[in-house]
């Protein structure tokens, strides 16, 4: 599995724990930075090249990683959860936490010499970017959570009709990885903002020609890290960076109540819902979302977040 045309744009972060991350960085180096963390299963690629470029545009250096487990990133030889641990919310106890995960952010930083960044996540990485800035809140300008929830089993959950879509048999190949994909987005979306199949196609294809492990074990193990960390309420409670949370209100993956429970634990959140929107980020809405997010970030301020460290 290879992408020949756009390998020259990943760069490699070693970070403590000994895991490697890929990332790229776009952008004037002397603009504040935002750190884009993408969802489950998603590698970098999924924030797409007309959030990037809007997000360039608005006058920030953007960074996106590829998580642990997913793109160019290490994956982990610990074994993958099986699936009736994942229904029944059993995790092994050999996995990482989302803890881990943040880690990874703060390395990217780290390895870049940045010290404060606007922290933007999405789903999945709207929890290891909850997660950074509780747990590191000095290096987390503002926070941009994007559907995305606390962690609590009493809110966010997905509909059973996805919970059975994403508990479908593991695709064994790019056109099977193509299908899989098309099926769960066309699923999530929501009905005002159907999916440009073309677009999602070769957003999946991608994906799995990045991927240098096997997708299907690292969603699991990340499953498995969302599960092994529970409730995170209590934690989001000692967020200070002022927090920007975007869901929508056709959500079948987050619940809508999933960011209605996150702006009632974080201090003074703001809290914006896209009426018609589900768990996807259509073209249509890249202009809306990206203004929010830079208007956010602008409010906070640069801070010193392009500062460098000694």
């Amino acid at each position: 599995m290879s992408e020949p045309a756009t390998t020259d744009l990943d760069h490699f972060a070693v970070v403590p724990s000994g895991v490697t991350i890929c990332f790229r960085d776009a952008g004037s180096k002397t603009d504040p930075v935002i750190l884009l963390i993408a969802g489950l299963g998603e590698d970098l690629t999924f924030w797409t090249e007309p959030v990037v470029n809007a997000l360039v545009g608005h006058g920030f250096r953007v960074v996106s990683m590829d998580n642990r487990d997913v793109g160019r990133s290490t994956f982990m030889t610990t074994p993958a959860p099986a699936v009736w641990r994942q229904v029944l919310a059993r995790p092994r106890r050999d996995g990482y936490t989302l803890a881990d995960m943040a880690q990874d952010a703060v390395g990217v930083l780290d390895h870049l010499r940045i010290e404060r960044a606007h922290v933007v996540g999405r789903s999945l990485g709207g929890m290891i970017a909850q997660t950074t800035a509780a747990t590191e809140p000095g290096r987390v300008l503002s926070l941009t959570s994007i559907y995305s929830t606390t962690g609590s089993r009493k809110v966010g959950q997905p509909a059973k009709a996805t919970v059975r879509l994403l508990m479908g048999p593991d695709a064994r190949n790019r056109t099977e990885a193509v299908r899989a994909h098309l099926r769960i987005t066309r699923h999530i979306a929501g009905k005002e903002y159907p999916i440009d199949d073309a677009a999602e196609a070769a957003i999946a294809a991608r994906g799995w020609d990045r991927s240098t492990g096997d997708l299907a074990a690292g969603t699991a193990r990340q499953i498995q890290a969302i599960q092994l960390t529970g409730d995170r309420t209590a934690d989001l409670a000692r967020i200070t960076a002022p927090t920007l949370v975007i869901n929508g209100d056709r959500d079948l993956m987050v619940a809508q109540t999933g960011g209605e429970a996150t702006v009632k634990a974080i201090r003074r959140a703001q809290h914006v819902v896209i009426p018609g929107m589900g768990h996807h980020m259509p073209e249509a809405l890249v202009d809306p979302i990206t203004q929010y997010i830079s208007q956010h970030a602008e409010r906070v301020g640069t801070g010193g977040c392009h500062v460098q460290i000694n």
